[in-house]
């Protein structure tokens, strides 16, 4: 990759990420785990939404009640949140807002000139972007912090245990893909979705009321059928060019590509946790 094209493609996607990244892990000083889960399912919303706005993706009314039923269920959730505080809201909209944006800037940006990039090789490029974007607010916010608090100590342990952990990430979800398919991935995705409530719950005794649980039991109905609704056209594309006479293995590989940036964002800002 040239130093033209990196700077032109990959810096804003690193931008956004870093953003993305900074808001949602700020939001759990002020949010439930639980809650925060619930919140993430606006992802779809946000990423169609803003592929509408610049013309990636096309407008069906359909698709925009869809997206509405799963807003309708967040909002009830956030309804009944016992810990519910603005400023943490704030900040977990405004993470989604930023990873839907890299979503459908890496659609614009690497999928147009031809470039495409699994987890493993978007680490490779985006690494690098994100320590220097995000070593920017922590020099000017957190660090000054650190250094009055006295008591601080830099746990090398912890630090590297967690970072093994975030890189066997990223290669689960590369061989994940690679064996099955991203559906797959998007599937596993949303059980993972409801056990981290459980745990939040059961484990570090966080407040779930049922109306929080109706709320993302609404949100997790309408992600499933737009999951459905996806699947369905792949295999309508499918079923077309195998008519036509051509493979469907290059159209495959394509909804891949495109259906794994969907939970990859959800993936990378629980690593960082």
């Amino acid at each position: 990759m040239s130093t033209s094209l990196y700077i032109s493609s990959v810096v804003p996607i690193g931008a956004l990420y870093s953003l993305s990244l900074w808001l949602s892990n700020s939001a759990y000083i002020y949010l439930s785990v639980s809650f925060i889960q619930m919140l993430k399912a606006l992802m779809p919303v946000a990423v169609y939404s803003i592929g509408v706005l610049l013309k990636k993706e096309s407008y069906h009314s359909n698709t925009m009640l869809n997206m509405l039923s799963i807003s309708l269920g967040v909002a009830v959730a956030a309804y009944g949140e016992a810990r519910f505080d603005t400023w943490g809201v704030t900040l977990q909209i405004g993470a989604v807002a930023f990873e839907a944006t890299r979503l459908v800037l890496i659609q614009i940006l690497l999928t147009s000139k031809g470039i495409s990039l699994n987890p493993i090789t978007s680490l490779y490029y985006v690494a690098p972007c994100c320590l220097l974007f995000l070593s920017v607010p922590w020099l000017v916010v957190e660090y000054p912090l650190l250094r009055e608090t006295s008591s601080f100590q830099f746990d090398w342990v912890i630090f590297g245990t967690n970072s093994l952990c975030a890189f066997a990430l990223n290669l689960a979800v590369f061989l994940l893909v690679g064996k099955t398919s991203a559906l797959t991935m998007n599937v596993a995705g949303v059980v993972k979705d409801w056990l981290l409530i459980a745990f939040s719950w059961s484990v570090i005794r966080d407040t779930v009321t049922p109306i929080n649980l109706f709320g993302y039991g609404l949100a997790f109905l309408g992600v499933a059928y737009y999951n459905h609704a996806k699947l369905q056209g792949l295999k309508a594309k499918e079923a077309q060019r195998k008519v036509e006479g051509g493979g469907a293995g290059a159209d495959h590989d394509e909804e891949k590509g495109r259906l794994l940036p969907d939970r990859d964002g959800d993936k990378r800002g629980d690593q960082q946790k």
